[in-house]
């Protein structure tokens, strides 16, 4: 299975330490495998609000925590991993067919998506049994 839950993984990113502050920097193809064609965030998320609920047919993403913390919970249809994202050096790389949902978020917090290609929605699989079935099929 070319996407698979094992693809998916912490990258620490380069960190610039100074006594006026530090400095992390991202070159897609260089510390990410993907060119960046998108960025987004997302902020003000109320207390206990889920995000994510879906997975995409070629979309990466590279998800950072630039304030505060939640939590991702990957699955690819036979296992589930929770990851902890708190560090703004830190970025989940998550990789194509793999469904995700975000929760946990702390009071203040910022979730960056680094994505590798513009928003097209005919990209998603927004239903978990419909994912299921096309994760099935690639098999």
């Amino acid at each position: 299975m070319p996407f698979s839950l094992q693809a998916c993984r912490i990258i620490e990113l380069p960190k610039i330490h100074e006594p006026r502050g530090n400095l992390t920097f991202v070159e897609g193809g260089n510390h990410i495998p993907f060119d960046i064609r998108r960025v987004y965030y997302l902020y003000d998320v109320p207390g206990g609000a889920e995000r994510g609920g879906h997975a995409h047919k070629a979309l990466h993403q590279l998800i950072v925590a630039m304030s505060g913390s939640f939590d991702v919970v990957l699955d690819d249809g036979d296992e589930k991993k929770r990851f902890h994202l708190n560090r703004s050096y830190y970025g989940l790389y998550v990789c194509p067919m793999i469904w995700r949902e975000l929760d946990n978020f702390s009071s203040g917090s910022v979730c960056l998506v680094l994505a590798s290609n513009l928003y097209e929605e005919s990209d998603y699989y927004r239903e978990y049994d419909e994912y299921i079935s096309a994760r099935t099929s690639i098999r």
